[in-house]
């Protein structure tokens, strides 16, 4: 049991560091280049938190289990907004701008409706489909980076001056960020779990616990370290890009690897609880989180967080009575 809690330690240690790293990192990079953190957020940041669930999904895929990825794309989508957006939100709601946050929003909602579109017709989701998805994922990032690189380069030189950090020593710390998150995340899932299993917890509750919300821990860490730092903007970023990114990059890696039907093992009212509430809740928690900023100019409130945390709480316990 010792080895265990020490690798845990060890893992949370080089989550807290490597969040530190990365936010400075892509904070560094969008100041440079005089982007909106929010856009940032949403490409180089997201990918980079949503490497974990990429590597679980594909590994799954490619052993024969690809109907994990089903799951494990729409439970991150709930867990990102209705828990680590929702405690941004509920900690400090601040401004965004509106702009920078339509694409990754339209994007997300436009692969969301194909998804639950296939769920809710044929029910499975085939090697053309993974295909469709990926394709998604590649017309973003083309469409994204068109939308930075045609922004004003409006910095006055004193700004310039000011930037003292080279580019090579914010790109190594946005890399070597990533890699210490998806590290640490790993030992602290894996030996999180066997902790649990010697204090005698039922898998059941592990799996809904420790695995679930393993793979969405870069994603917290990344919004806890942007909070303390004041990046709000890029952490409500992170949290829509990550979402579209579980839809079109991590389920159409998993697809195309390996096809596969919705899972059928857990009803409610005698109909497949995926279609009844998991599709239902992910649209809903989406659209809280926002329509409201998009509506009010950017403005984010308290209330949306309080919301959508109550949400998730009421998720999770359905869940565990299933």
């Amino acid at each position: 049991m010792l080895v265990p809690v020490l690798l845990f330690c060890v893992g949370l240690l080089f989550l807290i560091k490597g969040g530190d790293w990365f936010v400075d990192g892509a904070t560094g990079i969008a100041r440079r280049f005089h982007l909106p953190e929010l856009l940032i957020g949403a490409t180089v940041v997201s990918i980079g938190t949503t490497l974990p669930e990429v590597m679980v999904s594909a590994t799954s895929a490619l052993s024969g289990h690809g109907e994990i990825a089903y799951g494990n794309a729409i439970g991150s989508v709930i867990c990102n907004t209705a828990l680590i957006a929702a405690i941004t939100l509920a900690v400090r709601p601040g401004r965004i701008d509106p702009k920078s946050l339509r694409t990754p929003a339209a994007f997300f909602f436009l692969a969301a409706l194909f998804y639950a579109g296939i769920a809710y017709t044929t029910g499975y989701f085939s090697r053309a489909i993974g295909l469709i998805l990926l394709a998604l994922f590649v017309i973003y990032m083309f469409t994204t980076v068109r939308q930075m690189t045609s922004k004003p380069a409006g910095a006055a030189p004193a700004e310039m001056a000011a930037e003292t950090e080279p580019l090579s020593r914010e790109l190594i710390r946005l890399v070597v960020g990533a890699i210490l998150i998806a590290i640490g995340a790993n030992l602290l899932v894996d030996n999180g779990t066997l902790i649990a299993q010697g204090l005698g917890v039922p898998e059941s509750v592990i799996a809904l616990t420790f695995v679930a919300l393993g793979t969405s821990l870069p994603e917290l860490v990344t919004a806890i370290t942007s909070l303390v730092k004041g990046h709000s903007a890029l952490s409500l970023g992170n949290i829509v890009g990550a979402n579209l990114f579980n839809l079109v990059l991590v389920s159409g890696i998993s697809v195309t690897l390996a096809p596969f039907s919705i899972p059928q093992s857990s009803l409610i009212a005698g109909h497949n609880a995926s279609l009844v509430m998991d599709i239902p809740v992910m649209f809903a928690v989406m659209l809280l989180l926002t329509v409201p900023a998009l509506a009010r100019g950017g403005k984010l409130s308290r209330v949306q967080g309080i919301v959508l945390l109550v949400i998730y709480a009421a998720f999770c316990a359905v869940q565990f009575s299933l």
